[in-house]
């Protein structure tokens, strides 16, 4: 059985995760510079040009799922009153923050508990349940929870969109001062806007490498890898690492290194990880020698629209362009864009059970895109982190026919 092939990379990965993580519990044990929690695709630029160290609850909701604790903790949300078929992400930090549990403690000596804020602040670009996760902080500790509400369904993204996100950024901005004091430094802002699209050039071209016949990089190296991206946008440490990853991935490519040995398909992943079973998933495709080089997902944080030299539009404009928004015409085109880049065999759509904003298959697109290009698709039944929602046996037999039928 082929081993996954590891980057040197991933290394300096736990040290910049580590880093990330011990520099927010001393801010909350000293009490300066303050915290704000942030949404994944939430405005990271405009709390960083505002002081906060800033933190992403679904970044340590993904690290529950992959540890595989993330079933011990949501019956304790389900019992206050959370239903099992929302967002689990939502009951799994829920769950452990009430039984008193982190992984961070487990993986980080010295961290004891995640951070408590002093603002929490969300974008509904991602879906409703991101707010009603911080609501639920917000009256647990009695901080202010304030945020952006966004646009559903959108085409073209238009002027009056990006006018009216820009509008309830800025009075996001006043209303952090009133609450917390920090105040806006616009220069900082414009600094922090050009990092975080140096950020998210250097994530697409790691993305865009697996556009190269073998792939140098799998859908599941890109869940670790997009750490910094998500957590880290806005900051010089992200630009760093993604200029030391590219560099290894473009060394992969120049000797001709498979990151699948002997890549017979190419597949895209549509939808969320199985963060439970990424390992076990790597090696299922390692042995069917099909590599999953792009995925929906991981290209969710590429922001080509961010712009230093205009930070309040930009920002609108990024995180309004945001995929999880977009109507289903928008949706099949990008499929179409994506098909021509990386020239996959076929699509696997993984219906979230609790994620339906993130579940792309349950209404006739699949169908749609496969009828027009000739692309052959099947749908896994899963979730992000409730594995009771995964059936590993049907969805290996649904894989392996798949597989089967693209050898022909």
């Amino acid at each position: 059985m082929a081993e996954i092939k590891k980057l040197e990379t991933a290394k300096l990965m736990k040290k910049v995760m580590a880093d990330h993580f011990y520099e927010i519990d001393a801010a909350v044990k000293s009490g300066n510079p303050k915290v704000a929690w942030c949404t994944s695709v939430g405005p990271a630029e405009l709390l960083r040009a505002m002081g906060f160290v800033v933190y992403f609850p679904e970044n340590h909701a993904a690290i529950l799922g992959a540890s595989r604790a993330a079933n011990d903790c949501i019956p304790a949300a389900n019992a206050i009153g959370y239903s099992p078929e929302i967002c689990s992400y939502l009951t799994s930090d829920v769950g452990a923050y009430l039984k008193g549990f982190t992984p961070l403690s487990k993986i980080y000596d010295g961290i004891e508990s995640i951070p408590k804020p002093d603002v929490l602040v969300y974008n509904t670009n991602q879906c409703r349940d991101v707010k009603d996760w911080f609501e639920w902080y917000a009256r647990e500790w009695k901080v202010p929870c304030l945020g952006i509400e966004s646009f559903v369904n959108v085409g073209d993204v238009t002027k009056d969109h990006v006018d009216s996100i820009a509008a309830q950024m800025r009075k996001l901005a006043v209303d952090i001062t009133a609450a917390t004091g920090n105040k806006m430094d616009e220069d900082l802002l414009k600094e922090t806007v050009r990092l975080s699209r140096q950020c998210s050039d250097l994530w697409k071209d790691v993305l865009e490498i697996a556009t190269n016949k073998p792939s140098p990089l799998t859908f599941f190296d890109g869940t670790i890898h997009m750490g910094p991206a998500v957590c880290m946008r806005g900051t010089q440490v992200a630009v760093d690492y993604y200029e030391i990853l590219l560099k290894e991935l473009r060394g992969w490519v120049d000797k001709g290194v498979a990151a699948v040995a002997g890549e017979r398909h190419r597949i895209y992943w549509e939808g969320m990880p199985v963060w439970g079973k990424l390992r076990e998933n790597a090696k299922l495709f390692l042995g069917l020698e099909t590599c999953l080089v792009a995925s929906t997902y991981c290209n969710s944080w590429i922001f080509t629209a961010l712009d230093p030299d205009d930070p309040w539009n930009s920002m609108a404009r990024a995180y309004t362009e945001l995929f999880i928004v977009r109507d289903d015409d928008y949706k099949e085109d990008y499929y179409r864009r994506m098909l021509d880049l990386f020239d996959f065999d076929g699509i696997i759509f993984h219906d979230a059970k609790t994620c339906p904003a993130n579940s792309n298959c349950r209404y006739g697109l699949p169908q749609r895109f496969s009828k027009e290009t000739g692309i052959p698709f099947i749908t896994i039944d899963g979730d992000l982190n409730d594995l009771r929602c995964y059936s590993e046996e049907q969805a290996i037999t649904k894989i392996e026919a798949f597989i089967e039928q693209l050898d022909g």
